[in-house]
């Protein structure tokens, strides 16, 4: 990993950052299988859907957010006391995977206080051409804006109540086991993927356990790393693993990586 002071200090200054090469290949593939596995089992939801409410009954999936390679990253940020609150498969189908409007993270969560990291991992190529992260470096600075209803067509169908210099915006070009990290406030968005290429991504949000979830249906709390706050949040246990319904991950391979 990028030295930890290079890390914080361009988190501080331009509220995102991209650490290279923080998952292995091996991984990558397991994770790909992984949102093959959740479209086939859920015609009923589109590949911008795969949310949190699965991830409370899927032990892949909170093996793979408590890695401790994320787990570490998170850890510059929140501290050593982690929890999760959500995390979503990002995906866009080719040629017609949806773009997600300006906005800032923070204007949707019900987080007290907002104090809280997103490691946004990339699980294909992510570039221009097939809808990668764009990011306005220094807006985490601005307060959280309101929003507005917007097109109907976008993943959020709300944008950011403001103007937005789309020149100053950055083109995050990331490659598989990349991780991008970045603050809720600053204003972002993606375009539609209408290359012929999948873009796929997985997105954890971490907290520190003195963060409170306000609003615990909206969220999959587990605790995954250090202690928790005595009354602050309930954590759920960790899901068993049962043959038939849940994903058939190699476990070894994952215990070798947490």
């Amino acid at each position: 990993m990028q030295a930890t002071r290079d890390v914080t200090q361009r988190y501080a200054k331009d509220g995102y950052v991209v650490v290279p090469d923080v998952i292995d290949p091996d991984l990558v593939g397991t994770a790909n299988a992984h949102v093959d596995w959740l479209l086939a089992r859920h015609p009923e939801l589109t590949p911008e859907q795969l949310g949190h409410r699965l991830s409370r009954d899927d032990p892949f999936w909170i093996k793979l957010v408590s890695d401790d390679r994320l787990l570490d990253i998170a850890q510059l940020f929140v501290g050593p006391d982690i929890a999760l609150f959500a995390t979503h498969y990002l995906c866009k189908p080719p040629k017609n995977g949806k773009g997600v409007e300006w906005h800032q993270d923070g204007a949707f969560w019900p987080l007290e206080p907002m104090n809280v990291v997103t490691l946004w991992l990339a699980l294909t190529d992510s570039e221009p051409a097939n809808g990668c992260l764009r990011v306005l470096p220094g807006s985490h600075r601005s307060t959280l804006a309101e929003m507005r209803q917007t097109d109907p067509g976008s993943v959020l169908r709300r944008r950011i109540d403001a103007d937005v210099d789309e020149d100053a915006a950055v083109d995050l070009v990331m490659r598989p086991g990349d991780v991008e990290v970045h603050h809720p406030n600053i204003v972002h968005s993606s375009m539609p993927n209408r290359s012929d290429r999948w873009r796929r991504a997985l997105t954890i949000r971490y907290i520190p356990t003195s963060t409170r979830i306000t609003r615990p249906d909206e969220a999959s709390p587990y605790l995954l790393r250090g202690d928790a706050v005595p009354g602050v949040n309930a954590y759920l246990e960790p899901p068993p693993f049962r043959a038939g319904d849940h994903f058939p991950f190699p476990i070894d391979e994952v215990d070798a990586a947490c």
